[in-house]
């Protein structure tokens, strides 16, 4: 399928957040998907993983959540494959992502959506989210902060799900009305199984459609492949999880 890719600007509350787009070239309107990123921002990779989807019949939006500090690239990507390569990059990230409170993320998460909404070349309807690494944390709270908006919601090595704070992802899944597939890195320092676990009783508790399982042997970051944590194998398992959760949720 022949693809149109551009970087496009979503007017928010507080600004103006640059976002990658791309959508099939032909045919349409087509169902839309909300990308979160991983705290490395849009990038080449996250290029190619949009592109991926949007081949499969969807129009994905892949906003950088950071734009209240800039445009992408805020930080240089290029030695993420080294070992060492992604920690040197939180004394500047950390402030970001600290920055990027649940109230603010979820504002934004309304202009993400209501610029999907107004497309012609989006599907009327509901939309599919999924998020990667931090993205996974903002994936499940657009799902239960727009019920109505979110048909599906996936969150791949995510951190933090279930913390013991009063706002963690796992305390407002009762508000989820989509179906929602979790993909847990082993040796996750940000995910640990105490986490893991209060995560599915949630969700099983609220009644949520939900499938929580655990990649044995994938390290935190799994899926992306300009990084040192990359893992084909673990990847193609999470292409298959997520394009089966979209196909049935969104046709």
């Amino acid at each position: 399928m022949n693809l149109e890719t551009a970087t496009i600007e979503i007017p928010t509350a507080d600004g103006t957040a640059d976002a990658l787009l791309a959508i099939p070239s032909e045919g349409g309107p087509h169902p839309g998907v909300l990308l979160y990123m991983d705290a490395f921002g849009p990038r080449p990779r996250l290029a190619e993983m949009a592109a991926r989807i949007a081949s499969e019949g969807y129009v994905v939006l892949v906003p950088n959540v950071f734009y209240r500090h800039g445009a992408a690239p805020l930080v240089d990507t290029s030695k993420l494959t080294e070992p060492d390569g992604r920690g040197k990059l939180f004394a500047t990230l950390g402030p970001y992502m600290q920055a990027l409170t649940p109230e603010l993320a979820m504002r934004d998460a309304g202009a993400y959506l209501a610029w999907l909404e107004q497309d012609a070349r989006v599907a009327d309807g509901p939309v599919g989210t999924t998020g990667y690494c931090m993205g996974g944390a903002l994936a499940l709270r657009t799902a239960a902060a727009y019920p109505d908006r979110v048909a599906a919601a996936a969150s791949f090595h995510g951190g933090r799900l279930a913390t013991d704070a009063e706002d963690s992802p796992h305390r407002l899944v009762g508000s989820i009305t989509g179906e929602v597939y979790v993909a847990h890195a082993d040796n996750d320092g940000s995910m640990p199984p105490e986490q893991q676990v209060a995560l599915e009783a949630a969700l099983s508790e609220a009644g949520v459609t939900h499938l929580c399982e655990l990649y044995e042997g994938a390290a935190h970051g799994f899926t992306m492949s300009d990084t040192a944590a990359y893992d084909e194998t673990a990847t193609k398992r999470h292409w298959d999880r997520l394009l089966h959760l979209l196909s049935r949720t969104l046709g």
